[in-house]
Order: C-alpha cells, then structure tokens, then sequence
C-alpha cells in the first residue's frame, strides 16, 4: 500500500499517514498507540488553525456533513474515527494541555488551544493596540464579534477571558464590571514597545 498526501476542499493538506487504515483504528500497543495519538494531535490542531475552529466533539466522528469531515473519515481508504477512540484522544488533549473540556465537568466536547492562551493574549493585545481601543472598555461581545472582521472573531469566551487573565498579569488589561456583565480596558502596559 503506498501512502500518500491528499488535499482536501478546503485546501489543507493532509499528512501521508492518514492514508494508513491502521491510524483509523486503536493500536493494542500502547507504544504504537501513543505514537498515533500524538499524530492525531498534531493533526487536529493544525486542520482547527487552518479552518479557524475551536472546539471538537466526540458526536463529530459520528455525524456526516459537519466541519471535521475532512480529517476524521477518509473515503479513499473507506476508514473513519470512531467515537470512543476521538474520545481518548480528546481526553489525551487536555492532559497535554492543548484543549480543555468546555463545558466543564463532561468529556464530550472540548476548546481547542491550537494557540496557547499566552499566544491569544498577544494577538488580543495587538489588536487592541492596531485599532485604536486602548484605554477604551470593551465588552466580550465587542471583541469576539467585531464591525470588521479579525483573528478574534468568534473566539471561546472561555479562552478570551484565558488571555485577558495573561493581559491582567502582565499589567496590560484590567477587567471592569459593567452593566453588560464584564468588559476589559487594554493599557499599552509595562513590556510594550
């Protein structure tokens, strides 16, 4: 069997691997097996970064037509994840902290860190700054559904308020009550050039 790349419709490449029907399945090997988990990770975080998604479900390796299609069927090979398998490797996720379980206390759907919350705060503050909103409060709402579009469009309030926690740390954002429930003032802060 020769393994090989395949480009999707979206335009991700997928890696040669996920031609190998054996990576569809659990490995009775917990070496082999771990090797494909870490595949697995690396796979789903770079296809959410490219498509811009966050969260995962277990119920995704059973529905058709949803936005994780792409990457965990593959028609070609007549292979596809099954639910308890993407749920291990979810669950391998958050243990290597790059998802958290959201909501909290289930294991069937998880926030994808396919930037770290440090990352986000970062580009939050880089956006504040780019667009003129420090020293300005801002609701949630304002920066995850912005009038122009942005990196942080649609982005899990769960890892806003992650990245604002970086921000308050570092001295460069402050969380306000407000009569919309919560809202943050971005300062240019102490380590900004």
């Amino acid at each position: 069997m020769t393994l090989s790349t395949q480009t999707t419709p979206s335009g991700f490449l997928l890696p040669s691997i996920h031609s190998a029907p054996p990576f569809f399945t659990e490995q009775p090997n917990p070496t082999t097996q771990a090797i494909a988990t870490d595949h697995w990770i690396r796979l789903i975080l770079t296809y959410a970064r490219h498509r811009k998604l966050f969260s995962l479900k277990v119920e995704d390796a059973e529905t058709s037509g949803n936005d994780w299609d792409e990457i965990l069927k593959n028609e070609r090979i007549n292979r596809k994840m099954l639910p308890s398998h993407l749920s291990n490797i979810l669950n391998a996720m958050v243990k290597k902290n790059v998802a958290v379980y959201e909501p909290p206390k289930q294991t069937h759907s998880v926030v994808l860190y396919w930037r770290t919350p440090e990352e986000w705060a970062e580009a939050l503050h880089e956006w504040a700054s780019s667009t003129g909103q420090l020293n300005t409060i801002m609701t949630y709402y304002d920066i995850t559904d912005p009038p122009i579009n942005s990196e942080l469009t649609n982005i899990p309030i769960l890892l806003l308020k992650k990245a604002i926690a970086v921000l308050t740390r570092l001295g460069k954002a402050q969380v306000i009550g407000i009569a919309e429930g919560e809202g943050v003032r971005f300062f240019a802060g102490l380590g900004n050039k």
